[in-house]
């Protein structure tokens, strides 16, 4: 029985071999960051001044007004974009998933956002929604021949419900493509009998969808959630764009390390980040592993 346990763990060594150099630089460079992240975190002065271990950068930030803002925006940020994400991602999946004419070229239309960089995709934005003379306000005041729907320009980025909706909008764009290809593929998995069955029962849009495609999907759905939640706890460049002054965690870190020269207050809101992004990962795990064998065991 040993003999071919060994053998099995051999051929299993054999085969993921080639991944080992890849697996060990990134191991080592995880490890190296987070540990130089928690050193910082927790030591205050610089030079001989140094103070380690000590948690006055944790407190200072703690208390912070900032932080408790920022916290709170990336939290929103985190809870209504991630959904949206996958919302977006699945009616555009289930659109392409059909046959028509000239699917091919539409899929390859809808993975324009991949290719155009997100800072060049924040700008414009930042163009579009200027204030006063962007082009939407322009819209909105009927100056391009249509009714008009306002009086005076909107100040997009001078709201922080606007501004965070913007950055919201773009980061959701400019990230679909990958939601819409990982859940078209759960569907592409999907055995078109399945469907041929249900449609000869009667079965409408609406049972198929909820009875056969969202539990076969479920994996799928899984991932977009959990990629997508992670992308939104640590964007920046949106909201360091269109958001400037209605910080995210993400704009808070930069802002305290070149604005305010707290490197050690930087790297305690990062190390939160990072125990944001883990605790989120794992309440998504927990919460889908008892979706699947509630789904299953129905």
């Amino acid at each position: 029985m040993s003999a071919i346990w060994i053998k099995n763990v051999r051929i299993r060594l054999r085969e993921i071999w080639p991944l080992f150099p890849a697996a060990l630089y990134l191991l080592v460079f995880l490890v190296i960051v987070l540990v130089y992240l928690v050193v910082l975190s927790f030591s205050s002065g610089s030079g001989n001044t140094t103070l380690f271990p000590t948690l006055e950068p944790l407190k200072a930030v703690v208390s912070g007004h900032a932080f408790r803002e920022a916290l709170l925006n990336t939290s929103v940020f985190v809870m209504v974009g991630t959904p949206f994400e996958l919302i977006t991602g699945l009616f555009l999946a289930l659109i392409l998933y059909r046959t028509f004419f000239m699917r091919n070229f539409i899929r390859s239309f809808f993975l324009i956002p991949l290719a155009v960089p997100a800072l060049v995709t924040a700008i414009l934005i930042f163009i579009l929604f200027d204030f006063p003379g962007g082009h939407i306000n322009h819209l909105l005041l009927g100056r391009y021949g249509l009714p008009a729907l306002i009086h005076d320009p909107l100040n997009w980025r001078g709201s922080k419900y606007l501004s965070l909706g913007l950055s919201m909008l773009g980061k959701v764009w400019r990230d679909m493509p990958i939601s819409m290809l990982i859940l078209l593929s759960g569907l592409n998995s999907i055995d078109s009998e399945l469907f041929d069955a249900a449609k000869t029962m009667g079965a409408g849009f609406r049972q198929r969808f909820f009875d056969i495609i969202l539990p076969l999907i479920l994996p799928s759905c899984a991932t977009v959630l959990l990629l997508r939640s992670i992308e939104m706890w640590k964007e920046f460049i949106f909201p360091f764009v269109l958001a400037g002054k209605y910080s995210l965690l993400g704009t808070l870190i930069e802002s305290l390390y070149n604005d305010w020269g707290s490197s050690h207050e930087a790297a305690a809101v990062a190390l939160i980040l990072v125990l944001c992004i883990v605790t989120t990962a794992f309440i998504f795990l927990l919460m889908f592993d008892a979706l699947k064998k509630r789904i299953y065991k129905g």
